[in-house]
């Protein structure tokens, strides 16, 4: 009998052992990331891994501000750009769950002012063909030349006014987003163009950050509060994403690092009327911590919504005739399929990618090995090289997740 209990106590032990992580991998990967760090594509970067456990790795590299020498890490946050939508996503799934919206509704219900396609007057808009980017609306020019306004009282000797094709303008002639979508979403409006309605409402898929703000809009019409209320209450403060929030008046500022158009040129600081579709401020800590939850969501097992919510919330929605075309060789492509503002890589992978002056984000989860990555830079592509090397940080995560 003694032999047996001994068996027994050596098996369990073994997997316990065999249970523990790798320590041995977190260094390595400390190395390898440092070492692409230093090939001087991108002053900094943070990093995260997580699966329905929570955190297994989070780490920044390089410098948040090189003029200071301040370093980049895991807690220091930045704008993410278009990876922002999944939260909106989250948003509105949260907003239907409560009765205050459904997703097939006419977005007229809730506005204040009417947008409609003049093309198809009677085709309603609905809040689900905005979250599919399949309402018909896009981005004109307006949004690159009165969207991006400088934040106050900074020092702007030096810095560029403009971005490629994004303008900087003063806060002072900045909109609230209200103003702004009825200045180009209706006739009257002060930007509104002809080209901003494309095609029929529900038809084809033509992504949208226009459209993403207007769904935020009606959010926050439907519920009674602030967008910004609404998800820090039943989206950031449930998850503690404590250092998270949309724009400078949500988080700490002495945190912020500071953008780059290359690695020898700071931008300014800045802000987005359109906030919802990219201007959510956040840290890799903090995003580890939401790629958890939607990999707890995805097996129906997530606080934030109910089991059925997020499995619309990860649905794929559209059919291949709503696609005039689809790139099926990057699988960090969020426009092979979408759901409520979550895309789906050719090869399964569910998340969203996202880029904005001196932003680079990317944020995937793996639905076979139930483990997401997430990576953000804080400064822009200047060649194919540092476009690789991007796409490299993330291939490096993937190589010692499993380990981790």
């Amino acid at each position: 009998m003694m032999r047996y209990a001994r068996l027994f106590v050596f098996l369990v032990c073994a997997t316990c052992f065999a249970q523990q992580p790798d320590r041995d991998a977190g260094k390595a990967l400390d190395a390898e990331l440092s070492a692409l760090q230093e090939k001087g594509f991108f002053n900094g970067f943070s990093v995260a891994i997580a699966n329905a456990d929570g955190t297994l790795y989070t780490k920044g590299f390089g410098s948040s501000d090189v003029a200071s020498g301040k370093p980049y890490t895991s807690k220091t946050i930045q704008n993410i750009a278009s990876v922002s939508k999944t939260v909106v996503g989250i948003a509105i799934m949260k907003a239907q769950e409560m009765g205050k919206l459904k997703l097939d509704d006419d977005i007229n219900l809730y506005l204040p002012f009417k947008v409609s396609n003049p093309s198809f007057p009677n085709v309603p808009i609905t809040l689900r063909q905005l979250a599919t980017h399949t309402s018909s609306i896009v981005d004109t020019d307006a949004y690159l030349n009165h969207n991006y306004f400088l934040k106050p009282d900074q020092n702007l000797d030096g810095l560029p006014l403009s971005h490629e094709d994004q303008k900087f303008i003063p806060r002072s002639q900045a909109m609230t987003l209200e103003n702004y979508l009825k200045a180009v979403l209706t006739p009257d409006g002060k930007y509104y163009a002809d080209d901003v309605y494309v095609g029929k409402p529900g038809e084809t898929y033509d992504y949208s950050n226009t459209g993403t703000a207007l769904a935020a809009y009606v959010v926050a019409q439907a519920v009674g509060v602030p967008f910004g209320t609404f998800t820090e209450k039943h989206i950031m403060k449930p998850l503690r994403m404590n250092a998270s929030g949309w724009g400078f008046s949500m988080v700490d500022s002495k945190s912020y690092s500071r953008l780059y158009a290359n690695p020898a040129t700071p931008l300014p600081f800045y802000e987005l009327t359109t906030y919802p579709d990219g201007n959510f401020v956040t840290s890799a800590d903090d995003m580890s911590k939401f790629i958890s939850e939607l990999i707890n969501g995805y097996q129906g097992k997530g606080k934030l919504l109910s089991k059925a919510s997020y499995a619309e919330y990860f649905r794929p929605q559209l059919d291949d005739a709503k696609f005039k075309n689809r790139n099926q060789k990057n699988p960090y492509s969020e426009s092979y399929n979408v759901g409520i503002f979550i895309g789906f890589g050719p090869t399964g992978l569910i998340g969203h990618t996202g880029g904005d002056p001196g932003v680079s984000s990317l944020m995937f989860i793996d639905p076979k090995t139930k483990i997401g990555r997430y990576v953000i830079v804080n400064t822009n592509f200047t060649n194919k090289e540092g476009q690789k090397a991007f796409y490299e940080i993330i291939d490096i995560l993937a190589k010692y997740q499993d380990r981790l």
